[in-house]
């Protein structure tokens, strides 16, 4: 018969029959006196769990796909040496999977009237709050027979925020902003932009453009060129309905927004632009407003960060009134949103023009890879009818696309990893147009 740690101690002891008889206090009390003095003394000589001290430091914020270090002290208050297993418990999603164990379960010792410091790392898989569970003690007597057990609660939140993967895009589109905002040689026209300088008409120039007193005080025709305006007004809808909790590349609808969200926001401030955020399913689920450029992004990020798609149908209408109060003058209004044909159609359709008639509208849809791969599969019946149904989907999103730009609304259908950049540049392209 296989002995326990315990019985194996016991039995070496010398009091007890190994494999015949389990042992019991009583019979341990009645056998072998001395046996029960070394328990006693044991169970005596192990630092009370009660009495512990525990604080924590550390990081209260991390990028996702980032490790954020969460420091527990101990304090040992009473007069025995503490000897012991410490479980730091979080949830399941502050790490990667299989590591829990290991991440969370520390053995530490802490002299009599002394404190140590142990760290957990954690390395979360989702955004959102990550906040502290309990942390569970066993404390040890020297002889380790018994061990005293308790748990403390000790309050931590780390929060998780989205990781900004799209960030290595801003540099190339913040050199194509420096040249339309005239920093390099090439400068452009269209309404509503900042008037700059006058040079002489080449054909192929907007005859809008022309200035007619400086034309009539000289002998050539006399251009205007503008540089685009600064100070606009960007209002970025991120929306948070059902749609919004489909996966695409193992990861919802949402994340990738909100990626691009975030780099049209730090692209747009840099343009001197004024950018807030609204996220709406069917009530206001994050508003940022009114944020100076060194503010935006951090505000953004925190916003942004505890954001999960509601399995609800969003309320069209309730967004545009809310988008309408967010942005009463003329604004850039951003949709983030799907491009499937029945919410569109349904929800989106017939409130698009209290949008269009008074801001300039762009809408971005995150679209699906496996689409594309789909549409080129050949080889078997099946893969016959996958190519026959991506077909039939893409064909849709192209029609309900048509659609939205018969109502004035400027696209971007790309998928997560081209999303971001694609809103970039077409941001970049209607200030180049003037058209905001």
């Amino acid at each position: 018969m296989a002995l326990t740690g315990r019985a194996a101690l016991l039995a070496a002891l010398g009091s007890l029959p190994v494999g015949i008889w389990e042992p019991s206090w009583t019979g341990i009390l009645a056998v072998n006196a001395p046996l029960a003095l070394a328990c006693a003394c044991d169970f005596a000589l192990a630092a009370p769990v009660r009495r512990l001290g525990l604080t924590r430091s550390g990081d209260t914020s991390a990028r996702l796909g980032e490790t954020a270090d969460v420091t527990l002290t101990v304090t040992n208050p009473s007069g025995r040496p503490l000897r012991a297993h410490i479980r730091d418990a979080w949830p399941p999603s502050s790490w990667q999977p299989g590591t829990e164990v290991e991440a969370s379960r520390h053995h530490l010792t802490v002299p009599a009237g002394e404190r140590r410091r142990l760290t957990t790392r954690l390395r979360p898989t989702r955004r959102g709050d990550r906040q502290a569970d309990r942390v569970t003690i066993r404390s040890y007597g020297p002889l380790r027979l018994f061990s005293r057990q308790g748990t403390h609660r000790v309050p931590w939140t780390v929060r998780v925020l989205p990781p900004f993967t799209s960030r290595k895009h801003l540099p190339s589109k913040l050199a194509r902003l420096r040249e339309l905002d005239g920093r390099t040689s090439v400068l452009t026209r269209g309404e509503g932009t900042e008037f700059d300088s006058l040079r002489e008409y080449v054909p192929g120039d907007d005859t809008r453009s022309i200035d007619w007193r400086a034309t009539a005080r000289q002998t050539t025709v006399a251009i205007r060129t503008w540089r685009p305006e600064r100070d606009r007004h960007i209002l970025l809808v991120l929306d948070t309905g059902r749609t919004s909790a489909g996966r695409v590349d193992d990861a919802p609808r949402l994340d990738a927004s909100m990626d691009a969200a975030l780099l049209l926001a730090a692209l747009a401030s840099r343009a001197g632009d004024r950018v807030d955020l609204l996220a709406y399913d069917r009530g206001v689920r994050a508003l940022v407003q009114g944020r100076t450029a060194k503010d935006l992004l951090p505000s953004l990020v925190n916003a942004l960060a505890p954001l999960e798609p509601r399995l609800v149908e969003t309320n069209a209408r309730g967004l545009t009134a809310t988008a309408l109060r967010t942005a009463p003058r003329r604004s850039l209004i951003v949709l983030l949103t799907s491009l499937d044909a029945a919410p569109v159609e349904e929800g989106l359709l017939p409130v698009l023009p209290q949008l269009t008639q008074r801001h300039t509208v762009l809408l971005a849809s995150v679209a699906d890879p496996n689409i594309a791969r789909m549409a080129t599969a050949r080889g078997s019946a099946d893969a016959v009818y996958e190519a026959a149904a991506a077909a039939q989907a893409r064909t849709e999103r192209q029609r309900t696309a048509e659609q939205l730009r018969r109502h004035g609304v400027t696209v971007v259908d790309a998928t997560p990893d081209d999303l971001a950049p694609a809103l970039a540049d077409a941001y970049l392209a209607l200030k180049a147009a003037g058209r905001l």
